[in-house]
């Protein structure tokens, strides 16, 4: 197990935390109070001052509450790549006492369904270029009552040295049912009631996907969320004059703690990039003199092979984080050459609002998860007795600690599974298989549970193959990860088709579909028809077979 203070903890900090007790809000009040003209937002060369900032997200919530009857607890939907927008509704919506459903922007119509319904939010907030996917869930069996559509480019106030994308530049063209456009909302100038909620009240409900196939609501408070907001910048010592690059996706729970909340807590700025493209992040990085860049390593792959590098001017970086996926050890040998800093790495969950683990600043290891945070309670366990195993073996990480979600959203069932209590302490199951070494690091060293990491998304096959039975040609399928030189891991779908189905279908078909009908990360990049898969005496398909073949063939052909 791991209780004791690993003989590297950062010298500068306390082993427990104490972050403040109270509303996410009220970190967006005193930021606006104490820099009330300073940027906390970069768009594009664009700023959004604090006060603004402030004044904005109060103008969401009136509207919110006096225009879509948004009460206290109520779910709101968020959709939109990064932008200000996407930071200004976060904290709308939390100022309206409502919760925050943060999704993917990839997901689709058919994805976007389950999130409504489960959730049951009746009010969206989303960008014009997303618009197209929820328009067919507004209105009747849809659930959805109240549609608020932004524009990219209504932030864009001044011409930038970073080109924009088609996406961002494009002017505001979206009119349809129900549809409020951002501007409006603004205009009205809504004054929201009384901040009712607190320190456990639900903030924020990621989802995220699992075993059953069907994505779960994550349920955290405010409390939660300040755990790993507040620890970030603590653990890291940022100060308040960081500049932060926030490309990572708002919408992940890395992204929103590491590239929102955290700074917002410091009252640092945000240089924000709707989406990932490498050329605007060196641009950016030289012209904002970004200093904190958390990231995936898959971005620090495609970063540094870029030509281009040599022109951008990276000096003023002063810490390079993240997680996700393991960096490569070349990858972290380059970027040390390049710019004179390690890349360090942590560990977390959607479950627990991101890190439970971090390496030390002064005292990373590679390819490692660090070691465990303020008040975290991690150990390395049998995963079948719960019994702790001898440092250096491996067994299932569990964790206790105070940023551990509620549960799943009205699933009882899935949160029993997920917890277990061992000496009194409720512990999350994470699913991976780790060890820790003599100096009180953790390594991954396997999933437990069946998982695919897909440049740094995490694919959940059950779901992929839920979806993919929505193709009247499939009659079985089974999705497994293969190895990818570019995604680290991809998806890979083994098909039986229904000899019933009367037209003719190539596996480029079925690709073809699945784009149309999932999340693009989720999108199965191989598609191998059979005459049938292996199934158990009970029937169940034995999907570790197929895996295990898989990774047979791929150590053959490496070898070869």
């Amino acid at each position: 197990m791991s209780t004791t203070r690993s003989p590297f903890w950062p010298a500068h900090l306390a082993t427990r935390q104490a972050p403040p007790a109270t509303h996410l809000f009220r970190h967006a009040e005193a930021a606006a109070a104490r820099h009330p003209d300073k940027p906390f937002i970069l768009f594009y060369d664009t700023p959004v001052s604090f006060a603004r900032f402030q004044h904005e997200a109060e103008h969401v919530a009136g509207f919110l509450q006096q225009r879509c009857g948004v009460k206290a607890g109520d779910r709101v939907l968020l959709d939109m790549q990064n932008s200000p927008q996407w930071m200004i509704a976060y904290y709308g919506i939390l100022r309206a006492n409502a919760v925050v459903v943060p999704v993917n922007p990839m997901n689709m119509t058919d994805e976007l369904a389950h999130y409504i319904e489960d959730s049951g939010a009746s009010t969206v907030i989303v960008a014009q270029d997303l618009y197209p996917r929820i328009a067919p869930l507004v209105g009747g069996a849809g659930g959805l009552a109240h549609v608020v559509v932004a524009t990219y480019g209504d932030y864009v106030a001044q011409p930038s040295a970073v080109a924009l994308p088609d996406f961002v530049a494009a002017p505001r063209h979206v009119d349809g049912p129900g549809v409020i456009h951002w501007s409006d909302v603004l205009a009205e100038q809504l004054k929201p009631g009384e901040l009712t909620a607190g320190p456990d009240d639900i903030c924020v409900m990621p989802y995220t996907s699992g075993t059953t196939g069907k994505p779960k609501g994550c349920v955290h408070t405010h409390r939660s969320v300040m755990c790993t907001a507040a620890g970030f910048v603590d653990w890291f010592d940022d100060p308040a004059d960081a500049i932060h690059l926030a490309v990572l996706p708002l919408f992940h729970v890395t992204g929103m703690q590491g590239g929102l909340n955290g700074p917002l807590v410091r009252g640092s700025t945000v240089v924000v990039l709707p989406r990932w493209d490498r050329d605007a992040a060196g641009r950016a990085i030289g012209r904002n003199r970004v200093s904190v860049w958390q990231s995936i390593s898959t971005m620090m792959v495609d970063f540094l092979s870029n030509p281009n590098l040599h022109e951008y001017d990276l000096s003023s970086l002063r810490s390079m984080r993240g997680g996700g996926a393991a960096m490569p050890d070349a990858i972290a040998r380059k970027l040390k050459e390049s710019v004179g800093l390690d890349y360090v790495e942590g560990y977390g969950m959607s479950e627990t609002i991101a890190a439970t683990h971090i390496n030390p600043p002064a005292h990373p290891k590679p390819q490692c998860l660090g070691i465990p945070v303020f008040d975290v309670d991690a150990r390395i366990v049998d995963p079948v007795t719960f019994q702790p195993v001898p440092q250096g073996e491996v067994g299932e990480i569990i964790v206790h600690a105070p940023q551990l979600m509620q549960g799943y959203w009205r699933n009882p069932e899935a949160t029993r599974q997920t917890f277990v209590e061992i000496d009194g302490k409720r512990f999350l199951r994470t699913g991976d298989l780790g060890r820790i070494d003599a100096d009180g690091y953790f390594f991954m060293a396997d999933r437990l549970k069946r998982m695919i990491n897909a440049s740094g998304y995490k694919v959940w096959p059950a779901e992929v193959e839920t979806m993919m039975y929505r193709h009247p040609a499939i009659k079985e399928v089974c999705v497994i990860g293969t190895r990818s030189v570019h995604r680290g891991e991809t998806v890979k779908a083994f098909v039986v088709l229904d000899p019933a189905y009367p037209d003719g279908v190539t596996p480029d078909d079925v690709v073809a579909w699945a784009r149309d009908h999932m999340a693009s990360y989720k999108v199965p990049r191989i598609v191998e028809f059979v005459e049938s898969l292996p199934k158990s005496g009970s029937g169940k398909i034995m999907w570790r077979e197929l895996q295990e073949r898989e990774e047979t063939a791929a150590q053959g052909d490496a070898v070869a």
